[in-house]
């Protein structure tokens, strides 16, 4: 039996995995790793991509700059989620708000340690990256729209980390970008929807709360149609492989999305959107590996004669 202390460590730590969003942060890391091998060098052995140690160092100092993230996210954000996610801030505040700043000063110092191993351009950049996402979570995510294109840019960044890393500056690169910004954009107009209430309180003032749910379904409905655009490049101009696949998957359940969209006029519909737009994201991550499935392959054989 486990004594009352260590259940309390045990309680802590999930608390502080909550704040994090762990697993949020693992499917970064492993989508950088696939970004790196089939898209952003596509001319290096895979195996040589996973071993280089440099690389590695940009994946953890990504990983640990999203998990410091979410920290000074959690922490500004205490007053609005008693309302929209009341279950998640019992957990949370397992952790005080103390212990989460000195955790969050200290990832800071990791990463930017780290980051110099590869070089000071690196340390640059995740400096830069650490400040706005502080500079949006303290200002920038309580205005609209701008707020929102804040955080779709933010959540693209890590990317940019591994494409300046190889610099490799493919068309196709950048337009696989725009779908995913353009994913994480409606994504963030859903969360607004669904926060609504705890936007109100703690006047946040964002597209809904400011012009209403129409005005924003509208935008939403605009920035989903207008995800034909990267698709039709990917799909008719450059060579993606099978990943074509996932492609119409996703016009498809983009459709579905907007029909549902205009149908939701309570939380729980909005959450069920916001879910499927995750599975969206989610799936385009692991399909990455349709562009060249032949690696997984010839990855198989190499690891065993290596």
């Amino acid at each position: 039996m486990l004594s009352r202390e260590s259940k309390l460590l045990i309680t802590k730590i999930f608390s502080f995995f909550s704040v994090i969003r762990g697993y949020n942060v693992l499917v970064i890391a492993v989508a950088q790793y696939l970004a790196a091998i089939f898209i952003l060098s596509p001319e290096i052995r895979a195996l040589d991509v996973i071993l280089d140690y440099q690389l590695f160092i940009l994946v953890i100092a990504s990983s640990l700059t999203i998990a410091s993230g979410y920290i000074i996210n959690n922490f500004y954000d205490a007053k609005k989620d008693l309302i929209n996610r009341p279950r998640k801030v019992m957990i949370d505040r397992l952790v005080s708000q103390q212990t989460k700043l000195k955790v969050y000063f200290t990832i800071n110092f990791i990463v930017a340690l780290i980051a110099s191993f590869v070089s000071w351009r690196a340390t640059v950049f995740f400096s830069v990256y650490i400040f706005f996402i502080w500079f949006y979570s303290h200002k920038l995510k309580k205005y609209p729209i701008i707020g929102n294109i804040t955080a779709s840019i933010l959540a693209v960044l890590p990317f940019f980390a591994i494409l300046l890393y190889y610099k490799n500056f493919y068309h196709v690169i950048f337009v696989h970008a725009i779908f995913l910004f353009l994913l994480i954009l409606i994504r963030e107009l859903i969360k607004d929807l669904e926060n609504i209430e705890g936007d109100l309180v703690a006047n946040y003032r964002t597209i809904p709360v400011l012009f209403g749910e129409k005005t924003a379904k509208i935008i939403i409905t605009i920035l989903t149609i207008a995800t034909i655009i990267p698709v039709y490049f990917l799909v008719d101009v450059f060579d993606v492989g099978y990943m074509d696949l996932y492609f119409y998957v996703s016009l498809i359940s983009l459709i579905f999305f907007i029909i549902k969209l205009w149908e939701s006029h309570s939380k729980p519909a909005y959450l069920k959107l916001h879910f499927l737009l995750k599975f969206i994201i989610l799936a385009g991550v692991f399909s990455i590996v349709l562009i060249e499935p032949t690696v997984l392959l010839h990855g198989k054989k190499l690891i065993s004669t290596y």
